[in-house]
């Protein structure tokens, strides 16, 4: 059915590989938007289906996790019930969330909740909106602000604040959200409104048709472009950080020099994938570690900076309900700025 195909095209972990059978990116250019809230739902119960073949790179990954991947706007644990319920088969088999899949395998999901109930509770916390209508949300989210709650972060994120200024958001996955930042990043975002909305953002996320261009502070004179193109997965060491890993996630980082100082460099970076920690991974892979990220090797700045220098400058995506290419800009903030003199004076470039 047109839906299924849809709907695997936007969730795909893999983009083209892992999609169903009889599936072809011809067809998925026909496939109207509205089509994935729209489809084969039981109205009773408020349930779906949807089919999968696994990609054979996700081979190893356990059957929660890929799940998660193709769904990212159900909680994982949410995920782990429906599997525990029977509602998952592997290879028309009962499936456990543990389970390693070994690439090549055909996931059938028989029904899932098409939202998962939000406990956020609302808060009031001051929002920078870039611009808004009935379909999306654009904000410039601080630095420090937490995307969603979490372990550790209970409250007082992003979403909180989302579901105070908008309690419609309530309806939708992840309070619209159709991306994250990092804490400490800060910049530009896009949240949807209404469903069909969030369906067609996440569609165009997948396909490449959003863009995200970021203005970082690095380590090293980077005085030529990189192609930074290197899979990305959890670091076998330590499973709360990300890594260049063999065999992982394929992630694509365009890098631009715009300014080289004694020993650091402002650059520009466009991403091509959306990976955990992506650009923060490469440039530390390509030892050019963001100046103020600890996490990943790049720890060394002034006292008074506190974070990665790292701010998402540039959002560009077509508008769900016209399909027009829409784009937003915003500079850097003040403590980065600030930075950036500073390094500017260091190197005589300003008195």
């Amino acid at each position: 059915m047109a839906w299924e195909k849809y709907v695997t095209a936007g969730r795909s972990s893999s983009e083209v590989e892992a999609q169903p059978e009889n599936m072809t990116t011809a067809s998925m250019a026909g496939i109207t938007i509205k089509a994935l809230y729209n489809r084969n739902m039981n109205t009773q119960t408020g349930e779906t289906g949807q089919r999968w073949q696994v990609a054979i790179r996700d081979g190893g990954l356990r059957l929660d996790a890929w799940l998660h991947n193709m769904l990212p706007e159900f909680s994982r644990a949410l995920l782990q019930r429906t599997i525990r319920d029977g509602k998952v088969l592997v290879d028309g088999s009962m499936a456990r969330s543990a389970q390693r899949l070994r690439g090549g395998e055909h996931i059938e999901l028989l029904a899932l909740p098409l939202h998962q109930p939000l406990v956020d509770k609302p808060q009031q916390i001051a929002l920078d909106i870039v611009y808004t209508d009935a379909a999306l949300i654009v904000l410039n989210k601080p630095a420090g602000l937490v995307v969603h709650p979490g372990a550790g972060n209970p409250h007082g994120t992003l979403v909180n604040a989302l579901l105070y200024a908008h309690p419609e958001l309530v309806e939708l996955p992840r309070a619209g959200l159709v991306h994250r930042l990092d804490k400490e990043t800060s910049g530009l975002m896009v949240v949807a409104r209404k469903a069909s909305s969030h369906a067609f953002l996440i569609a165009a996320l997948q396909q490449r048709r959003i863009s995200r261009i970021y203005q970082a502070l690095c380590h090293g004179r980077v005085e030529q472009s990189l192609r930074l193109d290197s899979p990305i997965g959890r670091n076998p060491r330590n499973r709360i950080k990300m890594a260049v890993v063999t065999g992982a996630k394929p992630a694509l980082s365009l890098i631009r020099p715009l300014q080289c100082f004694r020993t650091t460099s402002l650059v520009e970076v466009t991403l091509h994938t959306g990976r955990t920690h992506q650009i923060r991974v490469h440039m530390s892979h390509a030892g050019h570690p963001l100046i103020g990220d600890r996490q990943y090797g790049g720890g060394v700045a002034p006292p008074s900076f506190h974070r990665q220098a790292l701010h998402a400058v540039s959002l560009s995506l077509p508008h769900p309900d016209t399909d027009e290419q829409k784009h937003w800009h915003r500079a850097i903030p003040q403590d980065m700025q600030t930075l950036l003199n500073s390094l500017r004076r260091d190197a005589g470039l300003i008195t």
